[in-house]
């Protein structure tokens, strides 16, 4: 038995369901295969609307190879989430094109569900999270526009989003209850990670300068009172000490459980709020106290036990005054003045000159400072091009730099001095949300520094970038760069009100983050605590789901016994029609319909027939006609019945 063709309405319904799944998905689809999405759906949509065949198989048979084809180009491979996303939304895409019966449509919303679900694969904000929810609601109006008649496109939406609500309450009872696992439920491709933006394990020019441009958030810092002054606001990342003449990358270092340093000086208590970024190192400001669970190098960089995949949220105390590296090793040293040989012969020669005036080793970083400042070098996120010689053609030809630049160059000038330097990267500044007091750090406030030891009082902070652009380290990037510079649109300090939506923007993205995603196994054991369970174990936490699941479903069916529908009240006028025809001696058989019963009346009873026969009408046109039928026939059908007084 072939099965009917879909109608008009079930057919928009399962497009719209597929383009609001698919439409989140355009950011991290290849651009070709995410225009031929957008075709094939209007494609669809066309012959929707017209009412012609769908296209052979064939067709459908070299399109699905060109998608194959376009995956195959971009990503090189098949395996992994990237070029598994690409294809299923190849796919979703294909498949309406051959979709024209019910079970079809059934296939394109279980596709549409898992689409759904891929997108938190790359992102788990409350954006994501309303997207995938107006998804979800399309997805179940398309399959009750499946299994029902046509209806208003109002009236499906709402059905379905009534449908989504019933379903909060148990949600919410799984969210709490279910036991927290740390890490994603199912074991994520190799690649899962390859799209987090960040710092890297190594600085060459205009590295840092890219990550300039971009406004997403690193990570959060929330004080317990005042946060640190913008000057000491330094966030440490790798430390970079080995240089090839273009490539800055760390050093051997070796980790320990407890910081090399005696922690002294003023403290800052904060919490931090780590966005994933796929690297060990947690970006702590200096210098971070012990914390269990965490390894510190000997470089004063704080590490995670693994990388860090997911949002991490640790409470720290740092002491940006402790002095640090007083005893360092001669191998430590002996690095930090390697340079390579045939590379930067100018600023070796500066070196060389800095050191033969100087009157000891502070004299040369002083003299080094002041040579910067005199060199009227320029802060810059659009550096001209470098030659082979990236320190000398920035510090005596283009004199146009990033941070990496300033930092780069002047530990080059330090070594050739015979003063041990290195580069730190890392997060500088950070932006006072107004809203809920947070520190914001975004990937625009990457920064790299520099720092030189110094005999007896070891390593110490020296940022070369604040000697010609002071601006950068008090008010942030904004500040120190040219209106014309690329900045994030929201970022720019020409646009007041957009920087206030993006503070309460994030704000509330902070909320969802902390409440929701930030959910873990610590704070699900800190809520039943106060609860009353001290210890939950997975046989509390399965009798608790089980209970409380019982009381949702409870409510939900009382709720739904209770609630009357205009039929019900139709059937009650009936039943009260029946019954006083039964008082009078006239009572309708159980197999009797309306139109039968009243026939059989109007023989028996002549009297009653003209009313019998009415009202009989009016309930079979209410109850088993149209759904849209005249409100003033219910008005007329319920009035008649009350007046009808049989003798």
């Amino acid at each position: 038995m072939t099965e009917a063709r879909l109608r008009r309405d079930q057919s928009g319904w399962l497009l719209a369901g597929a383009a609001l799944t698919l439409a989140p998905h355009a950011e991290h689809l290849p651009l070709a295969l995410s225009a031929m999405c957008a075709l094939l759906l209007l494609w669809r949509g066309i012959l929707a609307h017209t009412g012609r065949p769908l296209p052979h198989r064939l067709l459908l048979l070299a399109l699905a190879t060109g998608m194959v084809a376009i995956v195959q180009i971009e990503f090189q491979h098949f395996f992994g989430k990237d070029p598994g996303i690409a294809l299923l939304a190849g796919l979703l895409s294909l498949k309406l094109l051959e979709t024209d019966s019910v079970r079809d449509g059934r296939a394109v919303v279980l596709l549409s569900f898992f689409m759904q679900l891929g997108q938190f694969l790359y992102q788990q904000n409350m954006a994501v999270a309303a997207l995938a929810l107006l998804g979800a609601i399309a997805a179940i109006a398309s399959l009750l526009a499946l299994q029902g008649s046509a209806v208003p496109a109002g009236l499906r939406a709402g059905a379905a989003t009534r449908l989504v609500l019933q379903g909060v309450p148990l949600m919410l009872v799984l969210f709490v209850l279910f036991p927290r696992v740390q890490g994603p439920l199912w074991g994520l491709p190799a690649d899962a990670y390859s799209s987090v933006t960040g710092l890297s394990n190594s600085m060459a020019p205009g590295d840092l300068a890219r990550l300039g441009e971009s406004s997403e958030i690193a990570f959060r810092a929330a004080f317990e009172g005042d946060p640190p002054p913008p000057a000491e606001r330094y966030w440490r990342g790798p430390v970079l000490t080995r240089f090839d003449g273009h490539t800055w990358r760390p050093g051997r270092t070796h980790a320990t459980d407890a910081p090399a340093y005696r922690s002294q000086g003023i403290a800052y208590s904060y919490t931090l709020t780590l966005e994933p970024h796929n690297q060990s190192w947690l970006l702590a400001l200096d210098f971070p106290g012990t914390a269990p669970g965490l390894a510190y190098t000997d470089t004063f960089q704080l590490l995670a036990r693994e990388p860090v995949r997911n949002r991490q949220r640790l409470t720290l105390v740092s002491y940006p005054h402790t002095p640090v590296g007083l005893h360092e090793s001669a191998n430590t040293l002996r690095q930090a003045l390697e340079l390579p040989a045939g590379f930067n012969p100018r600023t070796r020669e500066l070196g060389a000159r800095l050191r033969t005036e100087a009157n000891g080793t502070d004299d040369i970083v002083a003299r080094t400072i002041t040579h910067f400042q005199d060199s009227r070098l320029t802060y810059t996120l659009e550096p001209a091009p470098l030659g082979r010689d990236d320190v000398d053609s920035f510090l005596f030809d283009t004199r146009q730099g990033f941070c990496e630049h300033f930092s780069a160059a002047f530990v080059v000038t330090l070594r050739a001095a015979g003063v041990p330097a290195r580069v730190v990267t890392g997060y500088q500044g950070g932006e006072l949300n107004p809203v809920d007091g947070t520190l914001v750090i975004r990937q625009s406030d990457a920064h790299a520094w520099t720092e030189a030891w110094l005999a007896g009082r070891g390593w110490i902070r020296i940022d070369p970038t604040a000697a010609s652009a002071p601006l950068r380290i008090q008010n942030g990037l904004a500040a120190a760069l040219p209106d014309s510079a690329r900045l994030p649109l929201l970022a720019r300090g020409d646009m007041a009100w957009l920087r206030d939506l993006r503070n309460r923007l994030d704000a509330l993205d902070n909320r969802w983050n902390q409440w929701v995603l930030g959910y873990n196994p610590a704070r699900q054991k800190a809520l039943l605590a106060a609860l009353g369970f001290a210890e939950p174990d997975w046989q509390v936490l399965t009798a608790l789901m089980g209970a409380g699941s019982a009381i949702v479903m409870g409510l939900l069916t009382i709720w739904a016994l209770r609630r009357r529908s205009s039929a019900d009240a139709i059937d009650r006028s009936w039943a009260r029609f029946c019954q006083r025809l039964t008082a009078v001696g006239c009572e309708r058989a159980a197999w009797e319909g309306p139109l039968d019963f009243a026939d059989r009346l109007a023989c028996e009873r002549p009297d009653l027939a003209d009313a019998a026969r009415a009202i009989a009408a009016d309930y079979a046109r209410l109850r088993y006609g149209p759904a849209d039928a005249d409100p003033a026939l219910g008005r007329r059908f319920h009035q008649s019945i009350k007046n009808f007084r049989p003798r």
